[in-house]
This record gives C-alpha cells, sequence and structure tokens, in this order.
C-alpha cells in the first residue's frame, strides 16, 4: 500500500521519509563509511514491462516476484534489486531502503569518473516506461520527493539512469520531461 504525498516531508534521523509508506527490501547493504549523497539517480520501470498498476514491481523489490505469474518474469527471477523510493502512476510513493543505505538501483555505473555509483546516490523509481509519458501526478511527487532529498543532502545533483549507465539503459527515457523537474540540479551528461 502507498501513500500519498505530504508537503512537510524530511528524511528522519533514521533516513526514512515522514510521511510515505515503508516497505522494506532486503536489498540494500552498507554504503562505504564517510561516503555522502552526492546524486540522485531518476529510472523508470513497469512490470511487466509497458504495463502499469499491481504489486509486481513492490513484489521484485521484496524478492517476491512469482517467475511463473508473466513470461517477462522468468527472465528476471533471481535478479536482487531495489531502489529507495518508488513512485506510482497516481503520485503515491513507497520507500523501500532507508536513505542512509546503499539501495541497489545503478548497477554497473559512472558519474564524473566515480563507478559504483550506488555507493553515493539515492534511486528514485518512476512507475513508467521508455514509449509512455509520465503523469502530472508523478511529477509533483517527485518535485516535493527531490526537495526534501536535497535537504536531506544538500548539494547532491540530479541524472537519469541513462546518464550513468549510457548504452546500458535507456530510462528515465525520451518521454521524462527533464523541464518538469523544478529542483533541478541535474548532472551533466557523460
Amino acid at each position: 500500500m502507498t501513500l500519498p504525498v505530504e508537503a512537510d516531508w524530511h528524511v528522519d534521523a533514521g533516513g526514512w521519509l515522514v510521511g510515505c509508506a515503508r516497505v522494506a527490501s532486503p536489498n540494500h547493504d552498507s554504503r562505504p563509511a564517510g561516503e555522502a549523497i552526492r546524486l540522485i539517480v531518476i529510472h523508470a520501470i513497469s512490470l511487466p514491462p509497458g504495463q502499469f498498476g499491481g504489486d509486481a514491481v513492490v513484489e521484485f523489490f521484496t524478492n517476491r516476484l512469482d517467475p511463473a505469474a508473466h513470461p517477462y518474469f522468468a527472465t528476471i527471477a533471481g535478479q536482487r534489486v531495489s531502489a529507495h523510493f518508488f513512485i506510482r502512476r497516481d503520485g503515491a510513493v513507497t520507500q523501500f531502503v532507508s536513505c542512509h543505505e546503499r539501495a541497489w538501483h545503478a548497477g554497473m555505473s559512472c558519474w564524473r569518473g566515480r563507478e559504483r555509483c550506488n555507493d553515493f546516490s539515492l534511486g528514485i523509481e518512476l512507475e513508467g516506461a521508455d514509449h509512455t509519458d509520465f503523469a502530472v501526478a508523478q511529477y509533483r511527487t517527485l518535485n516535493r520527493l527531490l526537495a526534501a532529498l536535497q535537504r536531506h543532502s544538500p548539494g547532491a545533483a540530479i541524472a537519469g539512469h541513462a546518464d550513468i549507465a549510457p548504452g546500458r539503459k535507456t530510462d528515465p527515457g525520451p518521454h521524462f520531461d527533464w523541464s518538469r523537474v523544478v529542483s533541478l540540479q541535474r548532472a551533466p551528461l557523460g
């Protein structure tokens, strides 16, 4: 279950966003000692691909996705993936991993000459796909979330998954409108 965004969002001492639904993912570990958040990565996901709604993304991030429920699910069975946040089409948001922990969202990645972006980033998944526009409610929630995260981690830049894993990833995709991201401190491409 997800809850709507509240105006007074902030990250508490445990790294959890106050006012946000929580579903703990086992797919995380500790960041390297002393590593600060320098980057926020925006992703897009839909399971099955191109289909929205349902609990498949939550089940995927919590290792409960039934590989027999859809042919695509069998191709990702056994993958251990998570993100810090997931924003649904209606703007509802769920947090899976504390901001103090390392979620497994970026994979092989590089930003400003540094590899292993999971070490110093937060991951936000938007329910979406390369061929579909994102919903107004998602941009509204994303902007409120980014504002809270940038208060928690001042100076954190924003990049798309495609920016840190070019040639390997395309998300958030060509239908993501970067001009709608209000608190934009977007990292330069490459």
